[in-house]
């Protein structure tokens, strides 16, 4: 009679464990995405914004220079290389800087990929907008192909005063392929931009400062 009685208790106590495991389940998988926004709001592990961001219409801060380093790299197995024009570049914060990136698809088959972008320190990428990204979306090169993309971006003038390098990181993924896939067009990119410079009138003084010349990593 004592082991009936004790039936339903039992029940009672699986029934509580499978539903508190059904919600360490759906936690588990909704703590990616949730990390990630967290991450984009606070600048936690260096993460930046993955849309277009309108530069901050203030003037350059002339009596502060800023050294803002380029990294790149590709994730084991993607044979593609993607190089920086220029490797670092001297930075006012409150100018827009623009630099140019190279993507090559060194295998002999069509592949898709993204850059993934990353910021050290990571407290800087809360003050690094950036206009014009290939990172926005995934990038598409046929066997052998190689396609030259942009970068605008700007360093606010609020910046920490002893922050004085920035390093940026792309990082190359390879991406499934599909009918979603889309190239960033030259085309929609200088519109983007003409758009941009138009509305905020910024000038040819407000650009880039001083440019130090260099191979891709």
């Amino acid at each position: 009679m004592e082991s009936n009685d004790r039936r339903p208790q039992v029940r009672r106590t699986v029934a509580r464990t499978l539903v508190v495991l059904a919600g360490m389940f759906v936690f588990a998988f909704a703590l990616v995405p949730l990390y990630d926004v967290f991450c984009q709001v606070t600048g936690l592990n260096g993460k930046t914004s993955t849309t277009a961001q309108a530069l901050a219409n203030q003037d350059a801060d002339m009596s502060r220079e800023v050294n803002m380093q380029f990294i790149t790299r590709a994730s084991a197995g993607l044979p593609w290389k993607l190089e920086a024009h220029t490797r670092q570049v001297r930075v006012h914060p409150g100018a827009s800087v623009e630099v140019h990136f190279t993507f090559t698809n060194l295998s002999d088959r069509t592949m898709v990929a993204r850059a993934v972008p990353s910021v050290t320190p990571s407290e800087a990428s809360l003050h690094l907008r950036k206009l014009a990204c290939f990172c926005f979306q995934n990038q598409e090169l046929g066997p052998g192909e190689s396609f030259k993309a942009p970068l605008i971006f700007q360093l606010t003038r609020d910046l920490p005063q002893e922050v004085n390098t920035v390093t940026l990181v792309y990082t190359l993924h390879p991406q499934d392929s599909g009918p979603q896939q889309a190239r960033v067009g030259k085309t929609l990119l200088d519109q983007a931009v003409v758009g941009h410079f138009d509305s905020l009138k910024l000038t040819a003084d407000n650009s880039i400062s001083q440019v130090y010349a260099g191979g891709g990593t």
